[in-house]
This record gives C-alpha cells, structure tokens and sequence, in this order.
C-alpha cells in the first residue's frame, strides 16, 4: 500500500461524494449522507482559493480512501483563531495509520503555518476509535453534548473535543539571534 497525501482539487469532487457516502463512513460523521458531486465540487471550488483551510486526500491506488480538512470556526475577528478539524478514512483502509497521518499533516499545517491557537471537533461518544487518535494527538474532551444529532433515526450524544497550539507563536527577532 502506497498512499500518497495532497490537497483536494475541484477534480475530486466525484471522489469524495463516493467516500462520504460509504453507509459505514456517513454514520460516524455530522454531515450529511448522499449529498451529490454538485455539492463537492461547489464546496472544494470555494476551497481552492481559501487559504484559511485546508482539504487533505490520501490516495491508494488512485481511489480516495481518506480525506480531512481544517476549516475556520470564528466569523468574528475574536474567534478567527479558532478552526474546527472534520475528517474520514474508507473502512477497508481504517487501522492502517492513514487517520493518524492525515492528522498529524494538519495539524502541522495548522501548527506551523495557518497560526490556529485552537482546533475543535465533535465526535460520536461511540466512536472510541476516533476518541483515541484524536486524544494521542493532543486533543481533550470538553464535554459531552446530549442529544446532539441526528444518526439513523435516534438521537445520539457527542463529544466536543478540542487541541490548544502545543507551543503557540512566538515573536523571534532575526537580529537578537545573529
């Protein structure tokens, strides 16, 4: 298995419809099921001249069996520094390190480059797989959410977990380090 990792492109919109329309990958997400190539391709067109996000695929064999993004949270200068993490790996690749990598490629861009101070998501509290990744990279469970959405026809309780920068910006002066 080669899986090779880049940004989404308009081009992959049919692709990520077909993942995130898999009944075992749609279940574990907050969005919705069966949403059509139109919607991807409108969405990953408004992305690619965004730079406060980021869509990541990975890619085996030419098929998209992974895709997260960071997207920002905060409409309000207050918030801006605030993004929220989405993300999803196709079942048969699930356990093979793909949601890891994908993960610690965003939030190194996030890191390092975007300048977020805080990530958030919401995950299923039955997700215990998901919990674990997202908690061995930093992020913290800030509550659960009862009755929070709307899965197969029940309710069902999430998680809100969120990572604060490991080591937010510093100011470095060029000259004092000479």
């Amino acid at each position: 298995m080669t899986v090779v990792y880049r940004r989404a492109t308009v081009d992959d919109a049919p692709a990520v419809a077909a993942l995130l329309a898999h009944p075992e990958v749609f279940g574990s997400l907050m969005q919705m099921p069966y949403e059509s190539v139109a919607f991807w391709r409108k969405r990953l067109e408004g992305q690619a001249e965004q730079m406060d996000r980021l869509h990541l695929l990975a890619v085996d064999d030419d098929q998209v069996v992974g895709s997260a993004g960071i997207f920002p949270q905060g409409w309000s200068p207050r918030t801006r520094h605030v993004a929220g993490l989405g993300m999803s790996v196709r079942p048969s690749h699930q356990r093979r390190g793909i949601g890891a990598e994908l993960l610690r490629r965003l939030l190194d861009w996030s890191d390092n480059w975007a300048g977020y101070l805080r990530l958030e998501l919401d995950v299923y509290t039955d997700n215990l797989a998901a919990i674990s990744l997202y908690e061995k990279h930093g992020f913290v469970n800030e509550g659960r959410m009862r009755m929070h959405a709307l899965r197969s026809g029940a309710y069902v309780d999430s998680y809100r977990m969120a990572r604060l920068h490991p080591r937010p910006p510093q100011h470095f002066s060029l000259e004092e380090a000479r």
